[in-house]
This record gives structure tokens, C-alpha cells and sequence, in this order.
């Protein structure tokens, strides 16, 4: 799998554990709810900044965020 499905599979995971739904999260973030879709899917390439804003969403360290990639 490509780094951008798997970083957009450890979103999804990491946002589920949370019980958030996609709109809820997106909104957190300051973001479209198709961007969260696109990112998860694997077909958006997020900015450095729009990564540190899904990480601080999901409280957790950038590096958490990448952990298992």
C-alpha cells in the first residue's frame, strides 16, 4: 500500500477510536468533511500544516500520527 493510503487508514483509526464521525472531526480541524474523506482514502496529499492540525484534532504528536506507517 502507498504511504498516503496507510497514513489515510491510521486518520480513519485513530478518528474512529475517538468516536468522531467525518463532519465532526472535519470541523475540528477547519476542514471540508470531503477533505477528511479524501485524506482517508489516500487521494489527498495533506499539507505539513494541514497534518499537524488532524494530529492536534486528534491529540496526538505528529509522530504518533505516523507511528506504524
Amino acid at each position: 500500500k502507498s504511504l498516503s493510503i496507510r497514513f489515510g487508514e491510521r486518520v480513519r483509526e485513530l478518528r474512529k477510536e475517538q468516536g468522531l464521525s467525518q463532519e465532526g472531526f472535519a470541523d475540528m480541524c477547519g476542514f471540508d468533511r470531503t477533505y477528511i474523506s479524501g485524506i482517508e482514502r489516500g487521494v489527498r496529499n495533506p499539507s505539513l500544516s494541514a497534518i499537524e492540525a488532524l494530529a492536534m484534532a486528534l491529540s496526538v504528536t505528529v509522530a504518533e500520527l505516523f507511528s506504524g506507517l
